[in-house]
């Protein structure tokens, strides 16, 4: 932990925007436990719940070609401000749904939020490559999975506390708080500019970024290497194993709660451990390790305290993997596709996650054990070892 400390002590840009980057993760966690609490005191049909599920992995999608072009075409910190600026007023309309008659601007509202949240992020990775050294670019990216962890950890305990004391309303208010507090921090800092001097048509820049990506199959390569860490969403297998092994004996928001909390305490040991160990040469070992872990965890899932053990070994290699592929593509790229290239690379993980999501409840549906999935995602994941081997021979 003490060379990420020094990095941040060293670079204020850096210490700033990751300070943003824990509030701003942090206050997220109270309108997401919020919105869901809210659905359920409206007595909304299910299709509302899973549409809103569904909308945290759609905006990206959707939206990352046009995002890429906006950052790579937009003054960067003006767009930080107003990116973040669109959050606070889109969680303070969220103080106004009190009825089933509004689901629809709820909707509406997680959905401009989350395509957003997700530009945001997409402009925040473009912009490190151009403040840090290439060994510091690695490190910031791993702090970057660590505050994630951290924020996911704290904030998944406390604001399902918070919304359990003090109720939907209060909750909301609190984020937007949050976020104003990351708004008056963005304020002050001083940010270079992604976007290019000479402005071009949007058009050609969506062609262009395209193009670009076509005429680079290394970086295409990379994208996929990161975006297999979809298939580590682990969500609805948690949520099934809650469901319908473990509840006998334990209440599903106890099981879901230990499960993710767990995790990403792993997530952010694994990543400081393995941080000096990683490189070009030894990255395959990380998704063979990754893979072995999530096979462990499901071949001690019978048993809920034994398959902690599982669970402590999917976490301690994942947060190394999506820092260390982001590194490469952060490097392997040129500074006037950033934007675009990052978002493709955001919409593609997003694509993963949402059919790993689909997938996993597919399968159990149809007769396959929620065992045999999960040695399936980490045969997935042995697969990548091998394919990353392969892209290291050929374009490294």
């Amino acid at each position: 932990m003490k060379i990420y400390l020094k990095l941040l002590i060293s670079n204020k840009t850096l210490l700033r925007l990751s300070t943003i980057q824990l509030i701003c993760y942090f206050g997220a966690w109270f309108s997401h436990m919020a919105i869901y609490s809210l659905l359920i005191e409206l007595h909304a049909p299910i299709w509302t719940i899973s549409a809103a599920a569904v909308f945290t992995f759609i905006p990206s999608m959707i939206l990352a070609p046009f995002t890429g072009v906006l950052i790579d075409k937009l003054p960067t910190k003006p767009l930080m401000i107003t990116l973040i600026t669109i959050e606070i007023v889109t969680v303070c309309m969220l103080l106004m749904i009190d009825s089933l008659e509004l689901i629809w601007l709820l909707l509406a509202l997680v959905f401009v939020r989350m395509g957003v949240g997700s530009a945001y992020f997409q402009t925040e990775m473009s912009l490190l490559p151009k403040i840090l050294k290439p060994n510091d670019l690695k490190l910031a990216n791993e702090i970057h999975s660590i505050i994630w962890s951290i924020s996911y950890t704290a904030g998944m305990g406390i604001a399902g506390f918070y919304v359990y004391m003090f109720g939907v309303t209060s909750a909301f208010i609190t984020d937007a708080l949050l976020y104003c507090a990351g708004f008056l921090l963005i304020i002050g800092i001083k940010i270079p500019s992604i976007s290019q001097e000479k402005r071009q048509d949007t058009l050609f820049m969506l062609k262009d970024g395209f193009l670009y990506l076509k005429k680079n199959p290394k970086i295409m390569h990379i994208i996929f290497l990161h975006a297999i860490m979809g298939f580590t969403a682990y969500d609805a297998l948690v949520a099934l194993l809650a469901d319908k092994i473990y509840y006998a004996f334990l209440a599903p928001p106890i099981v879901i709660g230990s499960i993710n909390s767990l995790r990403a305490l792993s997530l952010t040991v694994g990543s400081a451990v393995l941080s000096k160990y990683i490189n070009i040469k030894t990255f395959h070992l990380i998704f063979f390790a990754q893979g072995a872990g999530i096979i462990i965890w499901g071949i001690l899932q019978s048993n809920f305290y034994l398959s902690l053990i599982g669970i402590l070994l999917t976490g301690f290699f994942s947060s190394s993997i999506w820092s260390y592929t982001y590194t490469l593509l952060q490097q392997s790229t040129d500074k006037a596709y950033y934007g675009r290239i990052i978002a493709y690379n955001d919409m593609c993980i997003m694509g993963i996650s949402a059919f790993t999501s689909f997938l996993i409840g597919f399968l159990y549906r149809y007769g396959l054990t929620l065992w045999c999935i999960t040695l399936m995602l980490g045969v997935i994941l042995l697969i990548a070892g091998v394919y990353y081997m392969w892209v290291r021979k050929t374009y490294m």
